[in-house]
């Protein structure tokens, strides 16, 4: 009995030191594949090998689902990110001096342990914390990042996994530069100067023309003058009907506005407008004094009768108003 005991007490330490040393030869061996590919691709079993405890290393696992016919946009939009992020952290930690290792679980590489952990959505991110060793952790059960504001940004991520990680060292993430969009910045940038150098020439005598942005002007405030807004605000419908049968083109009330009705007061601004410019600058420009009665009778009658319209129209709107102007009554 005594030589039993004897026998478990020498045996102890020398089982501690096996399992310990079989932790760090997995941290090697997963260290070595790491330097060729990082993240690491997963399955089942390497899945279950890389997490299994007890363990002092970190490890890091994007579950995710990135084949066309399972329709995971964000699973497609992150990856690449993620791939940044495993490959930044092993340039910088070539030795292992972190004890991290990067891993990806695809579903169609891992349906069994996606349905061990009875995983509905995609992408997830499990972070497994050292069970032994420095910053070792006595809960075995991983730290999930889950992707609820949608797809993130490679430093979002790399500053959530710097900030759950044991103490010790740890590379700084760093983006590679993307030469190609410099190159395409660079020379949209010298095609533009270009083209303008060229068609300027042309251009400016547009771009300078006073008619030109007095009538992009005029346009604008007619367009919201009537209403515009209004209707891309409230979502207004276009007609509405009389109760009669027939269409109701305006809304009764200041408060009530429909589409067409929009566009019709547009309208009549827009031809009071071009009556009074007409009166002011064009009239009196003319040579012949009958072309120029006739003009300002023309232009007066169009006015008169557009004014007596929209009075029209305002009384449909406030029933109240009092006054009124021919021909319409």
């Amino acid at each position: 009995m005594r030589f039993n005991l004897v026998l478990a007490l020498f045996l102890l330490p020398l089982t501690a030191l096996a399992v310990k040393k079989a932790s760090t030869d997995r941290f090697e061996t997963f260290l070595a594949r790491s330097q060729a590919q990082s993240p690491l691709k997963l399955d089942d079993a390497s899945y279950d090998d890389l997490t299994s405890t007890p363990r002092d290393f970190a490890v890091i696992i994007l579950l995710t689902a990135l084949e066309a016919r399972f329709g995971c946009h964000l699973c497609r939009e992150f990856q690449p990110e993620w791939d940044l992020i495993g490959k930044s952290w092993i340039k910088g930690n070539r030795q292992g001096n972190s004890r991290v290792i990067y891993g990806t679980l695809d579903f169609s590489d891992g349906k069994g342990t996606f349905q061990k952990l009875m995983l509905q959505t995609a992408p997830l991110m499990l972070l497994f914390p050292p069970t032994e060793g420095p910053g070792a952790k006595a809960v075995t059960e991983p730290i999930r990042y889950d992707f609820t504001l949608g797809s993130q940004t490679a430093e979002q991520v790399y500053a959530w996994i710097v900030r759950h990680l044991p103490e010790g060292p740890k590379p700084e993430f760093s983006r590679p530069i993307n030469y190609l969009r410099i190159v395409v910045i660079t020379t949209t940038i010298l095609g533009a100067i270009s083209f303008f150098s060229v068609a300027s020439p042309y251009i400016m005598p547009i771009i300078q023309n006073r008619n030109l942005w007095a009538a992009i002007s005029l346009i604008t405030i007619l367009l919201f003058t009537s209403g515009h807004m209004f209707n891309h605000i409230r979502k207004v419908p276009y007609v509405s009907g009389d109760g009669k049968g027939g269409i109701s083109y305006f809304a009764g009330g200041f408060s009530n506005q429909f589409g067409l009705e929009t566009q019709i007061v547009a309208a009549m601004y827009g031809v009071l407008s071009f009556a009074t410019i007409a009166l002011a600058l064009k009239v009196p420009r003319m040579v012949d004094p009958k072309q120029q009665q006739v003009a300002v009778i023309v232009w007066s009658g169009i006015m008169f009768g557009m004014y007596s319209f929209l009075m029209s129209v305002f009384k449909v709107k406030n029933g109240g108003y009092p006054f009124r102007l021919p021909p319409f009554w």
